[in-house]
């Protein structure tokens, strides 16, 4: 346990140097030893893959099945009129078109969010500051922490200066944990005692500080959620299990109920062709074609109210669940936000006096980017920071 070891101890372990840092042949070295440090993403399907799953469903399924009886059946008694077949399998692909739309929306969303928030570590190499791409850390670098910036992988403090970190993400602790350097000496600690860590994805809030960096990508604390996330299946919503039943309980019924006819129909001494024909036309008649394509409609609608509201949903069955949530309970509202204070309106005689007043008190530089927009950047000297 690397918060139960006294910083060289730490530092002799990982053959590194607190001064100069690892060298440029050590640094290839570990890339390739431990990857890069970056949380590992489930792997994609692809677009056509999606679109087949829409139809894992049983009710789905016995849709399928019974258009294409049905056109069968037309066919061997010479109608030739197929209009039932193709409204049902029409019904069945527009069902999938909304699902698969529904989710590549909701993805892409998601991937805007992750953008939003590129990472930089600023370590110390071959004797020398630099600032590389988070994801480029390994085991054994020095960084440096300061107050804004989140920290990029699990490290051991070295050494700080009224440095505080929020750890919200991971304990649900809106309170800021102040750091120490000094080892601990009690083994078994909650991540929220663990004072003389820093773990990725927390947030410097105050102070700065420097680390080693201990573990990256998917073995450090964020990473172990992660990989739970990703193995985890999600389980059937009520509606999904709800259908399901009504699904097998009308095609348990239907079969039962056709094979009844048909018996009759031969104990009657009546054509075995036409007594089948009929036997599938009863099943045909009785599966409710429409339900899949009126709840998708109205999950659809559930989802695009929930969209106006800046509510993400990803799987359409998802909007009934949370309708029938009676009570969500949470521990700490930091578990659910951001965690962060935003200016949305101001109200002052001297607007002019009131932004001068506030560009003092920040350390943030604003930017119009190639599109135009106004963009917000950090800076990255520290001597801008004013309090």
């Amino acid at each position: 346990m690397w918060h139960t070891k006294s910083v060289s101890e730490v530092e002799r372990e990982l053959k590194t140097s607190i001064k100069k840092g690892l060298a440029e042949e050590e640094i290839n070295l570990r890339k390739e030893k431990y990857g890069i440090n970056k949380l590992n993403e489930k792997k994609k399907e692809s677009l056509f893959i999606r679109f087949i799953k829409q139809f894992n469903d049983f009710m789905i399924i016995i849709l399928i099945i019974a258009s294409i009886v049905s056109a069968g059946v037309s066919y061997m008694q010479g109608e030739n009129d197929y209009i039932d077949s193709i409204i049902i399998i029409a019904i069945v692909v527009l069902n999938a078109i909304m699902g698969l739309v529904q989710e590549t929306r909701a993805e892409k969303s998601i991937e805007s969010l992750k953008k939003l928030t590129p990472q930089v570590a600023k370590v110390i190499r071959n004797g020398k500051q630099e600032e590389i791409l988070a994801e480029e850390l390994v085991p054994g670098d020095i960084i440096e922490l300061s107050d804004g910036n989140y920290v990029p992988a699990d490290c051991r403090i070295i050494e700080c200066f009224n440095l505080k970190i929020e750890e919200s993400s991971l304990t649900g602790e809106t309170e800021p944990v102040a750091k120490v350097k000094e080892e601990i000496y009690k083994q078994d600690l909650p991540l929220g005692d663990m004072k003389n860590m820093a773990f990725m994805a927390s947030i410097v809030v105050s102070g700065h500080g420097k680390a080693i960096v201990t573990e990256t990508g998917m073995t450090t604390k964020l990473g172990k959620i992660a990989n739970m996330i990703t193995e985890n299946e999600a389980p059937e919503t009520p509606i999904q299990k709800k259908l399901g039943e009504v699904g097998k309980v009308l095609g348990i019924v239907c079969l039962v109920i056709c094979a009844i006819i048909f018996v009759i129909g031969i104990i009657k001494k009546i054509e075995p062709v036409e007594m089948f024909m009929t036997s599938v036309g009863l099943a045909v008649a009785a599966i409710p074609e429409g339900l899949p394509a009126i709840v998708t409609i109205m999950l659809s609608i559930g989802v695009t109210r929930m969209a106006k509201k800046n509510a993400i949903i990803r799987k359409l069955p998802a909007v009934e669940t949370l309708g029938s949530s009676n009570v969500i309970c949470s521990d700490k509202t930091g578990t659910l936000t951001q965690n962060k204070m935003t200016v949305v309106k101001t109200v002052s005689s001297n607007e002019k006096l009131l932004l001068e007043l506030g560009s003092m008190c920040t350390d943030c530089l604003v930017e119009k980017n190639e599109n135009g927009e106004w963009i917000v950047k950090r800076r990255t000297n520290r001597s801008s920071h004013c309090k």
